[in-house]
């Protein structure tokens, strides 16, 4: 038997999942007759399970009603930091449409990424957006430059009965196994700190969060069903005990 390929977008796919916060680029109207302005700001961000971005939006802001004008997006997701030649480092670009929308599972599932936004979040004026993607660029460093097709990028499709469940496993964890997620954060990833919480699972990992502090958790090998999500957990804390 042959080893299977390596999926060489996997690296990108935990790039994006691991950052907390994106560039957004719309098209603010400038006027009459005149062409757009490029305008950039600064976003929070989560990924649902198809790598979709999840904003949390306020109808004031410049950005939101450049959407509403032209609802064309990109998002930067920097995956740089701490290099001290930024240019060698990864960063990721997606380009896509922005959509409101009032899916629950969507909005929950920012909130557990990002807890502090529960403040704003139930505001009238705030609106949970989904980000349809249609291309993919990347820059992997010098000379690592390519466009990724949708369907590339997502090798390993979204498990539906995963994100389902996603809601109950998380709180699971975080009620009745707190000692395993500080192990997931500190024994295996190396972290600081006693406060840890999970705040997603996905097919490829966990989401870990303390705070202001963002952490990812990559499995070995992809889930094959939401049911397998026990298996992988407990093995994971077997091998942080162990070490």
């Amino acid at each position: 038997m042959t080893d299977p390929q390596p999926d060489p977008f996997h690296e990108v796919r935990e790039l994006i999942r691991s950052r907390d916060r994106a560039a957004l680029a719309t098209a603010l109207p400038a006027g009459e007759g005149a062409p757009a302005w490029p305008y950039t700001s600064l976003v929070l961000v989560a990924v649902d399970h198809d790598l979709s971005p999840l904003l949390l939006l306020s109808d004031l802001a410049e950005h939101t009603r450049a959407i509403a004008n032209d609802p064309r997006v990109s998002l930067l997701f920097d995956g740089t930091g701490g290099l001290a030649q930024p240019l060698t480092g990864p960063r990721v670009t997606l380009l896509g449409r922005a959509a409101k929308t009032d899916e629950g599972r969507l909005k929950r599932r920012f909130l557990r990424h990002h807890p502090d936004a529960e403040m704003y979040a139930g505001f009238g004026d705030f609106n949970v957006y989904k980000v349809s993607l249609e291309r993919t660029h990347l820059v992997g460093g010098f000379g690592k430059i390519r466009w990724i097709d949708p369907g590339e990028l997502l090798a390993v499709p979204p498990l539906s009965d995963l994100a389902d469940s996603e809601e109950g496993i998380v709180g699971h964890m975080n009620d009745d196994h707190g000692d395993a997620v500080q192990l997931y954060a500190t024994t295996l990833l190396g972290r600081k700190g006693a406060d840890w919480v999970v705040t997603g699972i996905d097919r490829e990992g966990i989401d870990l969060r303390q705070g202001g502090e963002t952490a990812r958790l990559a499995f070995d090998t992809p889930l094959h069903a939401g049911n397998g999500a026990r298996g992988v957990l407990v093995d994971l804390v077997r091998r942080a005990r162990a070490r």
